[in-house]
Parts: structure tokens; sequence; C-alpha cells
């Protein structure tokens, strides 16, 4: 089995070394990049299986990085863990918001960041919901099978993420979920992760869905719920 391709994009050359170090000790294969012009290059030419992203980068910073990563189609899906000394929550969210699937401060633990790694790729590896039966909602269509969202033939352009909370939420119409029960299904048990992050990504899957959004109804005190019929 070849092994998994993971991109650093970090300036501080001993930060580099440590997480390199300690990765390939994993068996992963690494490659480095100190500013964000050759690292955004050398993915958009070859696409790795993740990427670790250091957010205060010379040139064109981390969160222009993940952006143009992020908005790209042969790329978008790939995953992104964001590693910063930026740990205000206002970065956090901004970091998420931009596509990112996993957000970790400086400085942080080696053994935490092959966690991180382990959960992320491992979501990546699952298959696509088991129920194969499309969900209609009023104007709104839920193809698991092509996952894809449309709402009056119009299609919405949603992560992976957005569709599996979507589906999930929609195929329990009425259900209350906490939010780590949310986590849980959609994205592996065990998955570290903070409630922030959850209502981060149920905020921005409300207004990508306009008029729809309010399909999705917060219950106070305990997580999320999709409207019942």
């Amino acid at each position: 089995m070849s092994a998994i391709n993971i991109t650093i994009i970090e300036d501080e050359e001993d930060i580099q070394h440590l997480l390199t170090y300690n990765l390939e000790k994993e068996g992963y294969h690494v490659t480095g990049f100190e500013s964000g012009e050759d690292g955004l290059a050398s993915l958009l030419a070859e696409p790795p299986d993740l990427v670790l992203l250091d957010l205060m980068l010379p040139g064109i910073d981390g969160m222009e990085v993940c952006r143009r990563f992020k908005q790209n189609a042969g790329t978008r899906d790939i995953p992104v863990i964001i590693i910063s000394a930026k740990g205000e929550e206002s970065d956090i969210i901004a970091g998420l918001e931009l596509g990112a699937d996993d957000y970790l401060s400086k400085p942080f633990s080696p053994k935490i960041l092959l966690a991180r790694i382990r959960a992320v790729l491992r979501r990546k590896a699952e298959p696509l919901p088991d129920n194969s039966t499309a969900i209609q909602v009023d104007e709104m269509m839920l193809d698991p099978r092509k996952f894809t969202v449309t709402i009056s033939g119009v299609s919405l352009a949603l992560t992976a993420g957005d569709f599996r909370l979507l589906h999930y939420l929609a195929s329990h119409r009425g259900w209350v979920f906490t939010r780590y029960q949310i986590v849980d299904a959609i994205r592996g048990e065990g998955y570290v992760v903070t409630e922030r992050a959850i209502d981060v990504q149920v905020a921005g899957l409300r207004k990508k869905l306009g008029d729809f959004g309010h399909y999705i109804q917060t219950v106070r005190g305990v997580g999320y719920r999709f409207k019942d019929a």
C-alpha cells in the first residue's frame, strides 16, 4: 500500500522539521514548503492526500491559500488542517468557514496532531450515506446517489461535509440531535471538534440554503433538528 502524501506549508523551519520527523516516523510521505505561493502551486499541480497549513506565511497568507485550494474543483475535497499561533475564536471560525477540516492552535502536541490527521483521513475514506433514497422537501431534493442538492431544479454548491449534515438531519425529520451526536454521525465517532465548529457549519449551510435555511432549527441548550413535516 502506497504511503499517504501530506503537504506542509509552514515558514518556521524548526516547526516544519518537527512535523516532518513525526509524520515520517508514522509512515507518511511528507513534502514541505515555506511560502504560500510555492505551497499553493504544488497543491494545485500535484494534490496530496492531506494539507497542514500555517496561516501567517510570507507572500500569500494561509487564509488565501485555503480559499483558493477549496474553490478549485479538483482539490476542494482534499482535507486541510490549519496549524496556527492565531488561536482566537474569530480566527478558528474564519478558517473553518473557508472549508478547513480542523484547526489546531500552536503550541500543540504532535500526538494530538497525529490523532487529528487519522480522524480526518478516516472521514475522507467513509462511503456515501447508506440510504440511497432521494429526499424531497417541498422544492428541495437531496440525492445521496449523486451527492447533490437542488432547489427548484437549481443545484447548490455544497461541500461533502455540508451534504452529510443536511442529509443526516433531513433523513431524521423532527428528531433532535446534540452537536456531538451530529459529529459522531457525519464525521466518525471520536472526532475531536468544538461545539462552535458545528454551529459555524450549520450557519454556513443555512446561508447556502437561502429560503430553505429555516428548515434546520436550533433547539436551545440541546442542538439541532430538521423541521418536521
